[in-house]
């Protein structure tokens, strides 16, 4: 749906703002009023409905045209692919973690990281199922009691044992090929994970050799647990590895985690964890476990397609392109735009669908590689999205130590955030991270055809 109105109209803007105004506002009244996770008490979907009930309201056309821009905009084509990829990615999540993926995954690394670097040990295997498993919270709440019963047996930090697991969970999360932010800013940037992957990789890996180094100067305990034996099976983590190594290797995403999860349900059904008809219903509830971010994602392009309709996205990017002088305050541009949105909504999967179409035209105006622009939306989400105190990962993460720590006892100690924060910024005025964008020219001009077709 190609826009007429260049000057853009603050009017058409409005139910965006609304829509992030009542998200946040009822989670701020949920926080008040004595539950720390307030901010995930009210779904996001509701959010976007009574958005999408003052587009109707304020942009100008009759409503069967404004509700034909609305339909269209829920089934484009990027929206449609990122919704069956979450459905996917939830299934194989839920089928591997049903037949032991997780504790074997989480066992296995027990076993293999020696007592005196416990604190190092939880930031990469936290990494690994983070990486594996696609969620940054579901890692937390796996590995969480873990990390805070070693807390309490030696002489680490609980605050810094905590940052360290949400340092681990963050850093997989931001890389995984299942997670939805992920998907998100790959299909609304338009390109292939394995590309985000690796652009992505360059910042994120010097900001773990800075953690670990420190981890390994200051976490160390001054008395080290005791040896234990974890039991575990490598064969439960292999569909792990499968969809890892097969999406770095270019494999077709829909294969790679169909695949994955029939090898995951081989699995579990050779060792009795589950039946055929089981296995059947647990898939299921794989498609339920993202049916809030399906739905978000289809309402949210339906309320994006309204808002851009209506001049709404034209003035909010004239406004942007004031400050916007080339390619590297593009990039700074974005950086904020995610980091200001994640804070909105304390949610960095719901930030990036909401800035990826904003981010996607600012790319087309000042060249900015695509590849570039949805590692920069996944990055500095995940730098705000684990570093806000009110976000589900601090939240969860100091809820097991039953009051113990607060977040603020947690967020001078988040390492892995701060380094990933500096060497985001590092490259982009240091381009050391274009490594591979650089041998891999982008054809923009195919990629705004491809844009402007799907658009129709």
């Amino acid at each position: 749906m190609e826009n007429k109105n260049k000057k853009g109209n603050f009017l058409a803007l409005v139910p965006f703002i609304v829509f992030i105004a009542t998200y946040l506002g009822i989670g701020i009244m949920l926080v008040r009023g004595g539950d720390p996770m307030g901010f995930y008490g009210f779904k996001a979907p509701i959010a976007v409905i009574v958005g999408i009930i003052v587009a109707f309201f304020l942009i100008k056309g009759s409503i069967d045209d404004k509700f034909d821009i609305f339909v269209k905009g829920c089934g484009d084509e990027n929206i449609i692919i990122m919704c069956i990829i979450y459905l996917l990615a939830g299934a194989f999540s839920t089928v591997a973690g049903a037949m032991g993926g997780v504790e074997s995954t989480v066992n296995l690394g027990l076993s293999i990281i020696p007592p005196g670097l416990i604190t190092v040990g939880i930031f990469i295997i936290a990494s690994f199922l983070a990486l594996a498993t696609g969620t940054s919270v579901g890692t937390i709440t796996a590995l969480g009691p873990i990390a805070i019963g070693f807390a309490s047996k030696t002489t680490i930090s609980m605050p810094l044992i905590i940052a360290t697991l949400i340092g681990g969970a963050m850093f997989g999360d931001n890389l995984s090929i299942i997670s939805d932010t992920t998907i998100a800013a790959t299909r609304t940037q338009g390109v292939e994970m394995r590309d985000k992957f690796r652009t992505n990789i360059a910042m994120a890996v010097p900001a773990v050799i800075v953690t670990i180094i420190l981890l390994l100067i200051f976490g160390r305990p001054e008395v080290a647990p005791a040896a234990q034996v974890y039991e575990y099976n490598f064969i439960k983590v292999v569909p792990y590895l499968f969809v890892l190594i097969a999406a770095i290797a270019g494999m077709n995403v829909f294969m790679v985690l169909t695949l994955g999860t029939i090898l995951a349900g081989g699995i579990g059904i050779f060792y009795g964890e589950f039946a055929i008809i089981e296995y059947t219903n647990i898939i299921f509830e794989g498609f339920n476990g993202m049916f809030e971010i399906f739905l978000l994602s289809l309402l949210t392009g339906g309320l994006a397609a309204l808002v851009t309709h209506g001049g709404g996205l034209d003035w909010l990017l004239n406004k942007i392109k004031g400050f916007i002088k080339g390619s590297k305050s593009a990039e700074i541009g974005i950086a904020l735009i995610t980091m200001l949105t994640d804070a909105a909504t304390a949610n960095n999967t719901v930030a990036i669908i909401i800035d990826g179409p904003i981010v996607r035209n600012i790319c087309e105006e000042y060249k900015v590689d695509p590849r570039r622009s949805a590692s920069l939306l996944d990055t500095f989400g995940a730098v705000m999205q684990g570093f806000i105190p009110y976000g589900a990962q601090l939240l969860m993460a100091v809820q097991f130590t039953n009051g113990q720590v607060s977040p603020f006892d947690v967020m001078p100690l988040l390492w892995y955030q701060f380094a990933l924060a500096f060497f985001a910024i590092l490259s982009i005025f240091i381009p050391f991270a274009n490594g591979y964008i650089n041998k891999h020219p982008w054809d923009f001009e195919k990629w705004q055809l491809k844009s402007e077709s799907s658009a129709k």
